[in-house]
């Protein structure tokens, strides 16, 4: 799906929409259970955010959810974002930050809403995250799988040695694919209902 993009539309616009279009399938009586999330980079960051504000509406919530590199804290304070720049040929500090204040717009960046590492995600479905190990976005990968982890969350972390942001985008174009995206289906699949 589409959701309006910052700058035009910042904050809460591209949550709202998420949570529109999965309301929507609830709607047109596809039971939740038969239905999977899934988003890439600040995507990533709206599926977490998404279901944490359908589960705070009481909202049945999906089977499942996966994230790749997801972007789940825009206040910048993972280690990674500096510590990965000189391996990370796609993202930086300085193309994250104006992102971020594009898509905070007035609002706080620690907010929960926002970044959803900061969030309480108790209660949430199975959760699958991957990363590449030279992303600037690796800690936010590994501090949501901690933080899923310690609110009792089933979350698999899968960091993939020398990977850099988007890599998975380039397995459809290869004829010998290491199945990184065929891992993240596998673990959504297993989590369907029959």
């Amino acid at each position: 799906m589409e959701y309006r993009l910052a700058p035009e539309h910042p904050f809460p616009a591209p949550l709202d929409d998420v949570v529109t279009a999965y309301r929507a399938l609830l709607a047109e009586g596809i039971p939740a259970d038969r239905i999977v999330l899934g988003g890439e980079s600040a995507g990533g960051g709206l599926v977490l955010a998404a279901m944490v504000a359908l589960r705070e509406a009481g909202e049945p919530l999906p089977a499942a959810a996966a994230v790749f590199s997801p972007w789940v804290d825009l206040t910048l304070a993972g280690e990674s974002v500096s510590g990965k720049a000189a391996v990370d040929p796609i993202l930086s500090i300085e193309s994250l930050q104006p992102a971020s204040l594009w898509y905070v717009g007035e609002w706080d960046a620690a907010d929960p809403r926002v970044s959803p590492v900061f969030a309480d995600l108790s209660a949430l479905p199975p959760l699958f995250v991957q990363v590449g190990s030279r992303e600037v976005l690796l800690d936010d990968a590994v501090r949501l799988a901690a933080r899923a982890a310690a609110s009792d969350v089933r979350v698999t972390l899968d960091v993939i040695p020398g990977a850099i942001h988007g890599f998975e985008a380039h397995e459809a174009e290869e004829v010998a694919s290491d199945g990184y995206l065929a891992a993240a289906g596998e673990f959504l699949s297993a989590n369907l209902a029959g």
